[in-house]
């Protein structure tokens, strides 16, 4: 019997099958897929087989290969990976400018391993109530929408509170499989409900100590959306403080950043870091302004990909006034 895992929740796992039935699942202990190393072999979105024994437990025997999958670092074990999902359309990474601070450079980390597993990215900027009466504010969310809109990202700006923006977000769900992720406190579980109405996934209320999020949801699991014209659905997943990068090799990150690869193929040298070497394209194009200083110090950071935290930011520094320049 064949079906997808809709739920993981650590141990067990949720997988509706062909049929339409849910079934309760666990996976052998010596289960692991050949060639990477995880925490959670089974990811949400796998296409598994399952079989049940005698005592009449259902395990999954199998996992499809996949068509994609998006990978960060797992936490506090740098040499394994946490699948997020996999088999999936594109994801939507929610994000908010204050109340908390998502800096650029998680952003951009994110953004990058997209592009390494080749799922199209939507940047998703959430409660812009917050900052209608503050034209500073506003004028650094004019120019963050600028910025990866300029380099080829969908920006969706919209108000989980009010509802501004939601049709324009669900517009893009249409017919797809998304991954929903971002910081915890980002509205990321809100925003979720107003699209699915009657799901009511728990949400908190931010820090005013560290003005951070709690983590409301503690596993992921895939929601279909109704209303739509095509079968769509919503991969949910626990917030993240940080996103470490996982497999990359350092001649190879550019890769990741479309606008520092264009222009990187006018350097000198084909394997140029974009760090030191003469006759690099991607530095003089960063001193006429050309590409953002934020983008390229997240570019530096993930070569110096050593500390964990340092892409958090507390701090309402409206982008360091702004460094996306």
């Amino acid at each position: 019997m064949t079906g997808t895992v809709i739920k993981n929740t650590g141990s067990n796992y949720l997988v509706r099958t062909d049929n339409g039935t849910n079934m309760s699942c666990k996976i052998k202990g010596n289960f692991r897929l050949k060639g990477i190393r995880t925490t959670n072999p089974v990811a949400v979105g796998d296409r598994v087989t399952i079989t049940g024994d005698k005592d009449e437990t259902n395990y999954i025997t199998a996992i499809e290969p996949r068509r994609n999958y998006i990978i960060r670092k797992a936490t506090n074990l740098s040499k394994q990976g946490h699948i997020l999902a996999a088999n999936i359309d594109q994801v939507c990474l929610v994000v908010t400018l204050f109340h908390p601070v998502t800096s650029t450079t998680f952003i951009d980390r994110f953004l990058a391993t997209a592009e390494a597993y080749r799922v199209p990215a939507i940047l998703v900027i959430n409660k812009i109530d917050l900052i209608e009466d503050d034209a500073e504010a506003m004028e650094y969310l004019d120019a963050i929408s600028y910025l990866y809109e300029s380099i080829g990202y969908p920006v969706v700006r919209l108000s989980a509170k009010t509802g501004e923006g939601i049709n324009v977000l669900r517009s893009q769900l249409n017919g797809k499989t998304t991954l929903f992720s971002g910081n915890s406190g980002v509205g990321k579980s809100t925003l979720i409900n107003d699209l699915i109405p009657g799901l009511e996934l728990a949400t908190s209320e931010i820090s005013d100590t560290h003005d951070t999020g709690m983590h409301t949801t503690t596993f992921s699991e895939m929601f279909e959306i109704p209303g739509m014209d095509d079968k769509s659905y919503i991969i949910d997943t626990p917030g993240v403080k940080g996103f470490g990068t996982l497999e990359f090799d350092k001649h190879e990150v550019s890769h990741f950043f479309p606008e520092i690869f264009k222009i990187g193929a006018d350097c000198r040298y084909g394997n140029c870091t974009h760090t030191h070497e003469p006759g690099c394209a991607v530095r003089e194009a960063l001193e006429n302004h050309l590409i953002s200083e934020s983008r390229h110090s997240s570019y530096l950071s993930i070569l110096d990909d050593s500390e964990e935290d340092k892409y958090r930011k507390n701090s309402r520094d409206y982008g360091n006034k702004w460094g996306i320049k």
